[in-house]
């Protein structure tokens, strides 16, 4: 990334939080630049727009189940138009960054804000106010008692002030910010795709193993079963509940309301990524509440609502005194059945295979605690399940530093293309004469 260089003058801005800016450049309030726009409606033959954080105004997708968490009514007349170039927001949601200026002419809800953008670039207006510089600012200006009921003030909202450098240079820093950005898009989009990758990888050399063994030529015979497939001749295919010496156990239902700083680890679906690693913080519960649902090593939890499939293998030394809430249930391995393989067992394609089969959907995903238990898994000689599962140890550890390695990067360029962003458009940096590398081939 090109090194860049703050401005060689600067004056103060008479704002505290904003400190100086470049000697050339002004300093307005919003209500300089935005201005109400008389209310259009009764055209619900345009398309349909949503507001929304992270993109701004964009077109809805009416198919899209994660963008119509709202019900579009069947009458749109009363719909707002928005022209293309205007500034619109959700103003119960403008403190999480709702808002943008709109490249479409379309139509939003009634209870959004639509203003016309004057004596400024739409595309730097745009690009500045929603750095994180500004952001907040609109929470300041939103009243409420619940963060998600906060309604926006028109009044508080045109005093939060913007600097503004003369038109060209607001092009210039624009022109500069969109392709720099589209850059760092770029590289954030192939590191993402890079774990994707690996994550696909790690889980079919998962399924290979535990499925087939570590021996390439073992002859194979089928297992009856089609998600599973074929299975080395000499495994045998038990159900889950048969290598337990308990089986599908049910956890503890207990409310918000009991929640403690301290005490018994509570683990519930939330508490468990997708490689069953226990995340940091959680919640906990005094040791009465949770009496007959503590963990004991070797434990295996699976999810069987929400997120259904989701494992955990509990470990004492690792995890401290831990219990289980409801949504999972609790399988005990006995001495023929090493927990570690049939934890890894629960990462394999096969074992999402069973779940896609058995799974219910209503309002949320559900696979019947007995349908777990009597799932059959492919299930090798004990020697042999230490062997493997000592190779996926070190496979996965492999694969998992490298996972780690890339969203760190990820990370990493997220937090400098939002720092990038607000120290442009406050003159902390000055991007002018600065050239851009060409974007690489996503």
């Amino acid at each position: 990334m090109p090194k860049l260089k703050p401005y060689p003058k600067y004056k103060p801005s008479n704002i505290q939080w904003l400190g100086n800016v470049p000697k050339h450049w002004d300093v307005l309030k919003l209500r300089h630049i935005l201005t109400n726009v008389r209310t259009e409606r009764n055209r619900p033959d345009l398309p349909l727009l949503s507001v929304v954080r992270e993109k701004g105004v964009i077109l809805r997708n009416t198919t899209s189940k994660d963008e119509n968490h709202n019900v579009i009514p069947e009458d749109l007349s009363n719909y707002k138009v928005v022209r293309k170039g205007q500034f619109a927001m959700n103003k119960m949601k403008a403190w999480q960054d709702s808002y943008g200026v709109s490249k479409h002419t379309g139509i939003v809800s009634p209870a959004y804000f639509v203003f016309d953008v004057d004596r400024i670039s739409a595309d730097y207006f745009h690009i500045a106010v929603r750095s994180k510089a500004f952001v907040p600012f609109f929470a300041q200006a939103s009243d409420g008692v619940r963060v998600d009921q906060w309604d926006l003030s028109q009044t508080r909202m045109k005093e939060i002030p913007i600097p503004l450098p003369p038109l060209a240079e607001q092009r210039a820093i624009a022109d500069y910010l969109n392709r720099i950005t589209s850059l760092i898009d770029t590289y954030t989009s192939n590191k993402r795709k890079l774990v994707d990758l690996l994550k696909e990888y790690r889980q079919a050399l998962i399924h290979q193993t535990v499925t087939r063994g570590l021996d390439p030529n073992v002859k194979l015979k089928p297992s009856g079963i089609q998600w599973l497939g074929d299975v080395p001749e000499h495994w045998e295919v038990p159900a889950l509940k048969y290598i337990c010496t308990e089986s599908a156990l049910y956890g503890a239902n207990i409310s918000a309301d009991h929640y403690q700083d301290s005490g018994i680890r509570f683990i519930r679906t939330t508490d468990i990524d997708d490689n069953g690693t226990l995340q940091d913080g959680g919640v906990f519960l005094s040791a009465d509440l949770v009496r007959g649902y503590m963990l004991n090593d070797g434990d295996i939890l699976i999810s069987r609502s929400g997120t259904v499939g989701r494992s955990f293998l509990y470990d004492s030394q690792k995890h401290g005194l831990c219990a289980y809430a409801g949504y999972l249930v609790r399988f005990v391995p006995s001495r023929h059945a090493l927990p570690k393989y049939v934890f890894l067992f629960t990462k394999s394609q096969a074992f999402d295979g069973f779940v896609r089969t058995n799974a219910i959907s209503s309002t949320i995903d559900n696979v019947n605690a007995d349908k777990y238990a009597n799932m059959r898994i492919p299930l090798p000689p004990l020697a042999e399940q230490r062997a493997i599962a000592d190779f996926l140890d070190r496979k996965t550890d492999k694969i998992d530093y490298a996972i780690d390695l890339a969203q760190r990067e990820i990370e990493l360029l997220h937090e400098y293309r939002t720092r990038l962003i607000a120290d442009v458009v406050t003159g902390q940096l000055d991007v002018r004469d600065q050239n851009v590398p060409a974007t690489p081939d996503s």
